[in-house]
């Protein structure tokens, strides 16, 4: 989807772009160039400033926070580089911090250079851990681009056209995100019961560990990414299932963690501790690349083996930028800024799906928000062009988001957005639909 209002200099770059590296899904062909980020901006080659309610969950502390680049440029005058088998200061400070902040009992660490390594360091410590190899994962679940981390993920981008066989060993269930819950499972009455059945896609988990007796681990996203959030007791229900089996539970909080949702933590929300928890994105302060494991205690089983061996394991400058950004976020109060600001925009769009047809449904959780299209609320039919068109209307008028799953406006903010921010994108997103509307009707 190329900004067809560029300029012939920003075209002149994209098709450069496009050129020079390999096509591939949701990445080039670009649509724009970018010059600067700063806060919840990003501007292009035209100037023209977009409130960025994207940033593919990086920027929870906005982009080119002061805190970070100073940190960072004094650290650039002092360490930038441990080769893998020393330490230093800033990693082992980074892993305090990281064991510190964690649900109580997860106190053992690893690095990685992205989210997707650490997953499949979870992957290969579940196996070291549990002397099994198999997974539970669940359909249309996203945890990474790599092979390992696209086979326990359930996303038909990652998983098709792929010449030959994914991991042995993956199985997947559906969520709290399947079709019965999508489109209303009928109760003895004849009406929908969501909450029910949603509990039994808990209970189809614990089916498939039973019949399959020997699952290492079941690795889950506790929040979806067009923010569908489970009922009551679900999760409740999954860590139960997994204790009854002996399969450890992951949880990858790679976008939604680090107060994204309202809490550090988004398992924090249900009193759930997963026996390991995989963070990313966000951790590197939207600047540089890093991811973390943290593991319980007892899964510190591998020392014959190399489960996370990489070059950049230990770099303090990495370390630097993510000991600098948790800083930040327990510091300085974006925490109760995402849970305050994320109710205020709730609340408003709530108040927006009463008066806009084309909305189906709202839901969020601290600053992870979605406005689902459809064309006709009583059957659910998704509103995929105009999803696509309102989007598009939204860049026009300075305010950038992504559509997922088709029909999902999903609004993912930084945790540094002030209410007056929040307030003038949501006008942008008001207008558009009401545009879009009046444009179909």
């Amino acid at each position: 989807m190329v900004d067809s209002s560029i300029s012939k200099s920003s075209a002149a770059l994209v098709a450069e772009d496009a050129r020079l590296f390999l096509h591939q899904a949701e990445s080039t062909p670009c649509i724009s160039a970018v010059r600067r980020v700063e806060g919840i901006w990003i501007e292009d080659l035209e100037g023209r400033r977009y409130m960025d309610f994207h940033g593919n969950s990086v920027h929870h502390i906005g982009y080119a926070h002061p805190k970070l680049i100073a940190a960072l440029k004094v650290q650039l005058d002092g360490l930038v580089f441990s080769p893998r088998r020393y330490t230093n200061d800033v990693a082992v400070a980074l892993a305090r911090k990281l064991a510190e902040l964690a649900p109580k009992p997860l106190s053992k660490v690893l690095f990685a250079p992205s989210g997707s390594d650490a997953i499949e360091i979870a992957l290969r410590l579940a196996r070291a851990a549990t002397g099994r190899h198999k997974t539970v994962s669940f359909w249309d679940a996203f945890h990474g681009a790599g092979f390992g981390a696209s086979s326990v993920g359930g996303q038909a981008l990652y998983r098709s056209g792929v010449n030959g066989p994914l991991l042995s060993g993956t199985e997947h269930v559906a969520s709290f995100q399947c079709y019965r819950c999508a489109y209303g499972y009928p109760d003895r009455a004849g009406q929908p019961d969501l909450d029910v059945c949603k509990l039994s896609c808990a209970n189809m988990l614990r089916y498939v560990l039973d019949k399959e007796g020997d699952v290492a681990a079941v690795i889950a996203e506790p929040i979806r990414s067009v923010c569908n959030i489970p009922p009551p007791g679900y999760w409740q229900a999954v860590r139960a299932a997994c204790d009854a089996h002996g399969a450890l539970l992951i949880f990858d909080e790679i976008p939604n963690g680090l107060g994204k949702t309202g809490r550090l933590f988004a398992c924090e929300h249900w009193g759930v501790v997963p026996d390991i928890l995989v963070l990313g994105k966000a951790l590197g302060g939207g600047t540089l690349p890093i991811a973390a494991l943290i593991a319980h205690a007892d899964l510190d089983v591998a020392n014959e083996l190399s489960i996370g061996h990489y070059t950049h394991e230990k770099n303090p400058l990495t370390a630097r930028a993510a000991l600098t950004t948790l800083e930040i976020i327990t510091g300085d109060g974006l925490i109760e800024n995402a849970r305050r600001v994320g109710t205020l925009a709730l609340d408003r769009l709530k108040a927006m799906a009463v008066r806009h047809p084309l909305i189906g449904d709202v839901r969020g959780l601290g600053l992870r928000l979605a406005v689902e299209l459809v064309r006709d609320r009583a059957e659910k039919t998704p509103a995929t062009a105009e999803a696509e068109s309102v989007m598009r209307r939204c860049l026009t008028s300075g305010l950038s988001f992504t559509v997922s799953a088709g029909n999902v406006l999903v609004l993912s903010p930084p945790l540094i957005i002030t209410e007056s921010e929040m307030q003038r994108a949501l006008q942008i997103l008001d207008a558009a639909l009401g545009e879009e509307e009046r444009r179909a009707a």
